[in-house]
């Protein structure tokens, strides 16, 4: 992150090609030499919040450049089609023009709208000619536990009615007992079905038991192809932490370093609060560098989190803080 009286961000730069990941064979040393130092990492993490800090112009910038990552998501029991179009308008205009106008940053729109699969149709309806893609979460999300058929099937189903990328969540069994194999196995079929869409491999860190599992976790489903790797579902008792975070980016790293190609990272599920996009931005810039400060490469899984950051940017511009109720996603 730039300190105040550095260079910002630009929110609005055109995004990047990325080519895709295409995975590769499983490398079993690879993995099982995958560690992870649970002391140092929590160091690492807890320092980093007091150490980066930007202010002002920088601060709103850098807001604006969260806005973009962001894949403004619903996924309650009780979605309906008029809460999705209510989303789909929140993620073309995520913050109030006379705002954007103030801070110079028209355009703005968040990164993708991510829905289950029947609000599908509805948001792609919704969102048509924006540029904005939707991501469907798949694969018997959250649990995973659905008939692996179904699985793939439910893929193929959302693909065909629109999503451009897909979320899916693995097998935590395959981690649990070290059973490499068929974890990548699964990915790999996953990445197959679906086809042209981007696939985000939800390892629902939470549930892995150690962070030495989720470097290793991580590792399997970028060999297997998946173009994103993602903390959580949201509906685990733990989801996104900075520990966690740092294991993943640096093993995002290390598999940028040895193939050449670069996959990215969603956090998911706890991420409310403006200050703390910040600190995520921050790690991301520092572990991997400006290219994953992008959309194509960096998202942030939230619902709530756009309108504190709406607030912050209120409040840069008028000097004043406004109810949070003036900010409702939807």
């Amino acid at each position: 992150m730039q300190q105040a009286g550095t260079t910002t961000p630009e929110a609005q730069l055109p995004q990047a090609v990325e080519p895709r990941n295409p995975g590769m064979a499983l490398d079993m040393d690879w993995v099982l030499r995958a560690q992870a130092n649970r002391s140092a990492i929590e160091r690492r993490a807890a320092t980093l919040p007091g150490r980066r800090s930007v202010k002002k112009a920088h601060q709103a910038a850098w807001l604006c450049k969260a806005v973009s990552c962001i894949d403004l998501t619903t996924l309650a029991g009780d979605d309906t089609e008029g809460r999705v179009r209510r989303l789909c308008a929140k993620a073309r205009q995520p913050v109030r023009a006379d705002l954007l106008e103030t801070l110079e940053m028209g355009g703005l729109t968040t990164g993708a709208v991510c829905v289950y699969h029947d609000m599908v149709p509805a948001a792609v309806a919704a969102l048509r000619g924006s540029g904005i893609p939707v991501a469907a979460v798949s694969t018997g999300f959250p649990a995973g536990l659905s008939p692996f058929h179904l699985r793939v099937a439910e893929i193929g189903e959302s693909v065909a009615a629109g999503a451009e990328e897909i979320d899916i969540v693995i097998s935590r069994r395959h981690v649990l007992t070290g059973n490499w194999q068929a974890l990548y196995d699964e990915m790999k079929a996953f990445r197959e079905a679906c086809g042209q869409a981007h696939v985000k491999a939800i390892l629902a860190t939470g549930e892995l038991g150690t962070l030495r599992n989720v470097a290793r976790a991580s590792l399997v489903c970028m060999m297997a192809g998946a173009d994103f790797i993602k903390t959580s579902t949201g509906k685990e008792s733990v989801n996104a932490t900075l520990p966690v975070t740092l294991v993943m980016l640096r093993a995002i790293r290390d598999y940028h370093e040895r193939t050449g190609h670069r996959v990215g990272y969603k956090p998911a599920g706890g991420i409310s609060k403006a200050k703390d996009a910040l600190t995520y931005l921050a790690l991301i810039k520092e572990e991997l560098g400006d290219r994953w400060l992008m959309p194509d490469l960096f998202r942030f899984g939230a619902s709530s989190l756009l309108g504190d950051i709406e607030r912050q940017l209120e409040h840069h511009v008028t000097g004043a803080y406004s109810a949070s109720w003036r900010h409702a996603a939807s």
